[in-house]
């Protein structure tokens, strides 16, 4: 026999509104204060305060390394910023699909050859039941096409990609009105290859 009853348990010492607004009332006793160690700082810490007698203590090998530690540092919130703004401008394919329908097969070998061409590019799929329940088979295949979290097109079965369905015809399809589809290579990385 399987029990399905279960007590929730939460975080120790957290507590709910409700209990909140009862220790208000006085209805229930106070919380004790949360547990806090006291702050030690390491010896050698780079935590603690730095003054000019600090500074005129370390070599100057040791303030090499200081300003190298700089520059990195730097260097490393930099590109993550550049990174976060990439990611920002990923275009993702997602196709809606269920095995067993040669129109699925044939769109999906499209997709696999264009995600090998253009790896900046985000290719996911999923069978359409389990992303949309009811989804209906007549719809299949589905081409979803999201950037920064927005769907920007979706293409339902395989009339949109012309009458023989080709790597090169979904890419046609897919770059008609955005740039759905690239390389991973930057502007000025393509201006100097031409």
């Amino acid at each position: 026999m399987v029990d399905y009853h279960f007590v929730y348990k939460d975080v120790e010492g957290a507590s709910t509104q409700w209990d909140d607004i009862q220790r208000k009332l006085g209805n229930l006793p106070q919380k004790p204060p949360a547990f806090k160690p006291p702050f030690e700082p390491a010896p050698n810490s780079d935590s603690a305060p730095k003054d000019k007698s600090w500074i005129d203590q370390k070599t100057e090998e040791e303030l090499e390394d200081l300003e190298d530690d700089r520059f990195l540092e730097e260097y490393r919130k930099k590109r993550l910023a550049e990174i976060r703004e990439a990611a920002k401008d990923v275009w993702v394919v997602v196709l809606l699909y269920k095995e067993g329908f040669p129109e699925c097969g044939l769109l999906l070998r499209c997709l696999e050859e264009l995600a090998v061409k253009y790896p900046a590019t985000k290719f996911v799929k999923i069978i359409s039941t389990d992303c949309i329940p009811n989804y209906p088979d007549r719809n299949l295949p589905t081409l979803l096409v999201y950037n920064s979290g927005a769907v920007k097109a979706n293409y339902v079965g395989l009339h949109s990609f012309g009458r023989r369905c080709t790597p090169e015809g979904v890419a046609l399809v897919l770059c008609q009105s955005d740039p759905v589809l690239n390389d991973g290579q930057s502007g000025s990385d393509q201006s100097q290859k031409a």
